[in-house]
């Protein structure tokens, strides 16, 4: 069971002190991967853990960390930490179970620490916008995450769209995981930027306190970004129809709604703008009602030809 697991990964990290993912994967029982997706998990979940890099690196739990995770139950454990997956603990219906064991481990954490924790936790926000899809994994990701968490500058080599390779030095602000990518949101010279972690080459960790807000709202940042970005791509017009209950869904996940009229049997007629065809997907895979895109012609091929790759991925052997 993949709770247990991770109980067991955190006990150990706990006891043992820092541990590579091969010596982690022996101990668990499971493969290198396994290990890697499970330590996402824990970050995203709010378990401070640490990616140190090098001849004597590994993993490991922020300096004073402790929870007596024997007090958890069962339920609560599983809330805990299966939030970094594909589900959040509200659509599984264990949010009541999840706020208990947050107030345990924070309760159960010593006072010099238990604000640090909390502070720890903002700079990570993880969305279930998009396309379903696993989280890639970035080898540039720990080192980014000891740099949020600990406040430090990065000199990073970034490749923007369309453009060639630059070194720019940040600020990092937080880390959010949007539809299987992971992304830094951080300051360059003081502007509010976002790059995705798939588009680095090289990342360094400065010796050099980042020029951050003491607070952050990355929920807020992370939809004005995707706003920002939305606007500054030609719009695309779809027609579509959807049920009733979809209705306000619809036009919360499209930039704009020009119409949306009564169909038959209880559909309804919707003339829409949206960024791109990626954002028309999307809007389409989370409405959670029946949904149908009608045009244009060549944004229904482009949808239909996704879904088929994807479920030729997923097709049960």
């Amino acid at each position: 069971m993949r709770a247990d697991r991770l109980l067991s990964l955190v006990l150990l990290l706990r006891n043992r002190g820092r541990m590579p993912a091969s010596a982690l994967a022996r101990e668990l029982e499971v493969s290198t991967r396994t290990v890697l997706r499970d330590i996402d998990a824990l970050s995203t979940s709010g378990i401070p853990v640490f990616a140190e890099r090098g001849r004597d690196g590994g993993f490991e739990l922020l300096p004073g960390f402790t929870t007596d995770l024997t007090g958890l139950t069962a339920d609560e454990a599983k809330a805990l930490l299966g939030a970094g997956s594909a589900a959040t603990s509200e659509s599984l219906g264990m949010a009541p179970a999840f706020a208990s064991a947050m107030r345990k481990v924070v309760a159960a954490m010593p006072d010099a620490h238990r604000a640090a924790a909390g502070k720890l936790a903002e700079r990570i926000y993880v969305t279930q916008d998009g396309w379903l899809r696993d989280t890639e994994r970035s080898e540039h990701l720990g080192l980014i995450q000891q740099a949020v968490f600990a406040g430090s500058r990065l000199r990073i080599l970034y490749t923007s769209r369309g453009g060639a390779p630059s070194w720019r030095t940040v600020d990092p602000e937080g880390l959010v995981n949007a539809a299987g990518h992971w992304y830094l949101v951080a300051r360059d010279r003081g502007n509010e930027r976002t790059y995705r972690l798939d588009r680095l080459t090289e990342t360094e960790l400065l010796d050099e306190p980042a020029n951050r807000p003491a607070d952050v709202d990355l929920a807020a940042t992370w939809r004005r970004r995707r706003s920002e970005f939305r606007a500054g791509h030609d719009p695309l017009q779809v027609e579509l129809r959807v049920r009733e209950e979809g209705r306000e869904q619809l036009q919360a996940k499209a930039v704009a709604v020009q119409s949306l009229v009564p169909a038959d049997d209880g559909w309804l007629l919707a003339h829409a703008t949206f960024a791109d065809v990626g954002h028309v997907g999307a809007a389409l895979w989370t409405l959670g009602v029946p949904a149908e895109l009608l045009g244009p012609p060549e944004v229904r091929i482009e949808i239909a030809a996704r879904a088929q790759e994807m479920w030729e991925r997923h097709e049960p052997s």
